[in-house]
């Protein structure tokens, strides 16, 4: 009854937390309930940005690697994510903030409807977009109610029988997402952004403890580090060396994955987040602390997961050589080497790293109301009011469907989830063209578009529609090949169209003295 008492308790803090941060401010601002009024400082900047893009793969997935292939996880995955997020932020994130601050943009489509002057680039885009957000959203809502159950197992087995002993008396998955959903949906309908920004920070904040506190309670039961460290160079060195063992990690794949972490260039909901930025300055805190808040979660998973490959428990292995599935390993590991509070607090992590769904669900109603609804019916038509009533409808329309959605689902979404990443990580050349190519037309980035989504599909077939989870093609990670291919497509159809009109350049590109003169006007 720990875990799930200590859940509930942080659902409860939530809700109260995304209430009492929006208290005080325009509740009819449809600005303030998308952007926050374009008013978070570097310390809710920071916490957001990062409580969005660590998932529960970040925790559960990364210790399961690694107790695979070894240290050369966190090279792959956790270096390559650290550097290239920052990077992101930097040359893609302040720069859409500065357009986004000059022309009034609330979303990505926006942005390059108005960039490219073509409207059928945007109804063109929205279906791919929202198509990779919704898998996203719904492996979260699975994730958290699995999280659930597995924590809870035990607590209530008269109400909540079940034939699996690892599950009996846990929560269902259908009723432990239906409580995530319905925080989620209690705090975004109420503050809308401003709401999602304090909750994020505590989700951030949990993340970032989680990982040490475990690794510093388990690491005694462990014999130390030198101990847990000289088993596993004595019975499994490949662990230890990147490139050897069982599932090696090759030097060609792990160059290659530093094209999955450039999904967030194109993830809709950071680019909302980029937008609520107070100034530009504030970018410079989040570009310094992602990575060190990246190292602070993922390192002590990491270790966790290759130290347990060989750590035995009154001379019987902690992880059972019967394991089918390792993203169970750090449940496992929390079980059998600590407490139920330390289980409980597991729990809560997890799905505080699942529930970066909320920031999905206000970037999806966002887009239905600015590219499809005012669009559609006219921005001058519908008031402030009248906005944000939409935002809040969107959001629990996509919040039903989506819960409804994860309950017949299947469990393969999660490999389809992965997919998702790859193919965002396939339209950052149409995103970065945009911003620092002048000669880029609307011919190309549609050919960008094009070439990216046939590859992605192309590939997706390949791998047995995301059945094989280790494809790789010509040794590379799908998402290189995805990215050249949509780089390529632009610039060569860029080169052979008509360049684009002048005072379009013009007004993306503005001279010097512009740039001077904007200053000194704010």
């Amino acid at each position: 009854m720990i875990a799930f008492y200590m859940i509930c308790g942080y659902l409860i803090l939530l809700v109260a937390v995304g209430l009492l941060g929006s208290v005080g401010h325009k509740k009819n601002s449809s600005v303030d309930f998308f952007l926050a009024s374009r008013g978070c400082g570097a310390f809710l900047l920071v916490m957001t940005v990062f409580g969005t893009t660590m998932t529960s793969f970040a925790l559960v997935g990364s210790t399961g690697q690694a107790y695979l292939r070894g240290i050369g996880v966190y090279g792959q995955m956790a270096s390559w994510s650290a550097l290239i997020h920052s990077a992101c932020f930097f040359i893609i994130g302040t720069k859409l903030w500065y357009h986004g601050r000059r022309f009034g943009y609330s979303t990505q489509i926006q942005f390059f409807t108005d960039r490219f002057q073509s409207p059928k680039l945007g109804y063109i885009l929205f279906p791919i977009l929202v198509g990779w957000v919704i898998p996203y959203v719904v492996i979260n809502i699975l994730g958290s109610g699995a999280t659930i159950q597995s924590v809870t197992a035990g607590a209530f087995p008269k109400m909540f029988p079940s034939e699996n002993p690892a599950t009996n008396g846990g929560i269902p998955p259908w009723l432990g997402s239906a409580m995530v959903c319905l925080t989620v949906l209690t705090y975004v309908f109420g503050g809308g952004m401003r709401s999602l920004s304090f909750a994020n920070a505590l989700h951030a904040s949990v993340l970032i403890l989680l990982g040490g506190v475990i690794l510093f309670l388990v690491i005694g039961k462990l014999g130390g580090v030198e101990a847990a460290t000289a088993l596993v160079a004595q019975h499994k060195p490949q662990l230890l060396v990147r490139g050897t063992g069982e599932h090696p990690i090759t030097q060609m794949e792990f160059m290659s994955y530093m094209f999955v972490p450039l999904s967030v260039g194109m993830f809709p909901h950071l680019f909302q987040h980029w937008m609520t930025a107070k100034d530009v300055k504030t970018f410079r805190t989040v570009v310094i602390l992602h990575p060190l808040f990246i190292m602070l979660v993922w390192a002590p998973c990491i270790l966790l997961g290759i130290w347990t490959s060989t750590a035995v428990l009154n001379g019987v292995p902690v992880i059972p050589t019967s394991l089918d599935d390792p993203n169970k390993i750090l449940g496992i590991l929390v079980k059998k080497l600590t407490n139920p509070v330390v289980s409980g607090f597991l729990g809560v992590g997890i799905v505080s790293a699942t529930m970066s769904l909320d920031s999905q669900f206000l970037a999806l109603s966002s887009m239905f109301t600015h590219d499809i609804l005012l669009r559609r019916f006219g921005e001058k038509r519908l008031g402030d009011k009248q906005r944000v009533m939409l935002g809040r409808l969107i959001v629990v329309a996509i919040v039903l469907i989506a819960y409804f959605v994860s309950l017949w689902a299947p469990r393969s979404v999660y490999t389809l989830g992965v997919w998702c990443f790859t193919g965002f990580s396939g339209l950052f050349p149409l995103v970065f063209a945009s911003l620092y190519w002048k000669r880029v037309t609307s011919a190309g980035a549609m050919g960008s578009i094009v070439a990216a989504l046939a590859t992605w599909t192309y590939l997706f077939r390949e791998a047995s529609w995301g059945a094989n989870k280790d494809y790789l093609f010509l040794g590379m990670m799908p998402a290189a090949t995805i990215f050249f291919a949509a780089s390529i497509a632009i610039v060569v159809v860029s080169l052979v169209t008509e360049p684009p009109a002048k005072e379009v350049v013009d007004r993306f590109f503005p001279s010097d003295e512009e740039k001077r003169r904007e200053r000194v006007s704010v």
